[in-house]
């Protein structure tokens, strides 16, 4: 029998995150462009200025129904011929609302390019916002949160939030409303949302994929180059203020057999140069199965299928007054509740008195700087990371130079980072379970005082 020659692996070739082009189309729209050759899908990622905080009081949800809204219908197509039009072009439209924005995603087969562009800029240039479909995405959003306030994970993010910001802060709410503000949405409402807050002149565009063949400057000017719209400036950012206060809080669920955990407290965003270091920490400290919470908690105790540790940006400026979330997550037995807190908080004083080892820290930068090119093998990728670069108002290449950074970064550095992150006095604990059963035991950890809510 004679077998094919296996396959040799060849010379590694070097990579870094794409740079994009920039420009400006001629009604102020900021352009981003990314010739990606050979990703015949092309991603399209438009950013606009409306964000959460500009919401009006008693509204809040009102930028997620505007932005579902906007490929519910407009001047020139009701709502199923617009998906019907979408369809044929092989495209998918989709928007949401978050703290920065409100962000618009497209993804078309390159050929269909133009055609798929025209529709998107007439959504963003002439959403109708019929009534009856108004009507029917506040409905769909009223019976999206029973479900929402059912799942432990959610409810224990929006305990968290509630916990972590005062009230007047926006993210201290749900991102996409309550029942009460939801039901008092309307088309009225949307129009008028839209009207104050999405306009050409603060908006941004990122293109990402093959372009070879294409005007792309000539097809842009053509189509999000002719929404017109006055002048503006970008809104000013809130700063952000939170209290860290170490204290647990329980969120009563008679009954349940788990227990949903949510740890966390508010530290450095990507603007502050210690976030390279902190990634690589927070990755070693829970970021994959072989880290240390997992090693402890999950291989050695059984108590849980998985936890986590994450950095997530919640709103970023360059003046330095933005804020991540920085966080603990994962679900355990209801009986095990109190000693899975007990080594979590031990598991984070051996790291403080021992550190970490340099092997921990190689495999974090493998798995993190080694990955990149897979993970940014879609145009879609590409695009999704170039946008989060704008809403968070970060340069061109910092993705770039995150990875070298990331690669540059020793044990020491890592180790320091990832225990100024998390620190045993300034930790707010959110618990989702029966508090009958886990209230005591988590009082007699002595980590804070404990408030059980329903």
């Amino acid at each position: 029998m004679t077998f094919h020659p296996q396959p040799q692996a060849g010379e590694p070739r070097p990579w870094a995150f794409p740079a994009p082009e920039r420009g400006t189309l001629g009604n102020g729209i900021t352009l981003l462009t990314s010739h990606r050759p050979g990703q015949q899908v092309i991603a399209v990622e438009v950013l606009l200025d409306a964000p959460l905080d500009a919401e009006p009081a008693g509204l809040d949800g009102v930028g997620t129904i505007m932005a579902r809204a906007l490929s519910e219908g407009t001047d020139q197509h009701t709502a199923e011929e617009f998906a019907a039009e979408l369809e044929r072009c092989g495209a998918t439209l989709d928007a949401h609302a978050d703290h920065p924005g409100v962000r618009v995603s497209l993804e078309v087969p390159a050929r269909r390019f133009d055609r798929a562009l025209e529709l998107l800029a007439e959504a963003l240039r002439s959403p109708a916002f019929p009534e009856d479909e108004v009507k029917r995405l506040v409905a769909n959003r009223l019976d999206e949160i029973p479900h929402e306030l059912a799942n432990p994970a959610r409810r224990a993010a929006m305990a968290l939030s509630k916990e972590l910001f005062p009230a007047e802060l926006r993210c201290s709410r749900p991102r996409q409303g309550t029942e009460e503000t939801v039901r008092a949405i309307d088309a009225k409402a949307v129009r008028a949302f839209y009207d104050t807050h999405v306009r050409p002149s603060t908006a941004t565009a990122v293109v990402v994929g093959d372009l070879t063949g294409i005007d792309a400057a000539a097809l842009l000017d053509e189509t999000l180059g002719q929404w017109t719209g006055g002048a503006g400036q970008a809104r000013p950012r809130p700063v952000i203020t939170a209290d860290d206060t170490a204290r647990v809080v329980i969120v009563d669920r008679p009954g349940s057999v788990q227990t949903q955990m949510l740890i966390g407290r508010t530290g450095p965003d990507r603007q502050d140069q210690v976030w390279a270091a902190q990634v690589l920490g927070t990755y070693c400290l829970g970021g994959t199965l072989t880290s240390r919470l997992d090693r402890v908690l999950r291989e050695e105790k059984g108590y849980t299928y998985g936890v986590r540790a994450f950095a997530q940006v919640l709103l970023s400026s360059a003046d330095g007054t933005g804020a991540a979330l920085l966080a603990i997550s994962g679900s355990v037995a209801t009986e095990v509740t109190g000693p899975a807190l007990a080594d979590t908080w031990q598991v984070i004083r051996t790291l403080a008195e021992g550190g970490l080892t340099d092997d921990e820290r190689d495999v974090a930068v493998q798995n993190l700087v080694g990955v990149a090119p897979l993970r940014y093998e879609t145009a879609a990728a590409v695009a999704g990371t170039l946008a989060d670069q704008v809403e968070q108002q970060l340069p061109d290449d910092f993705q770039a130079r995150l990875y070298a950074r990331l690669a540059a970064t020793g044990t020491v550095e890592a180790t320091a980072a990832v225990v100024n992150a998390f620190p045993l006095d300034r930790m707010v604990v959110v618990l989702v379970g029966d508090a009958a059963q886990i209230a005591e035991p988590v009082r007699e950890l002595g980590i804070g005082p404990v408030t059980v809510v329903s």
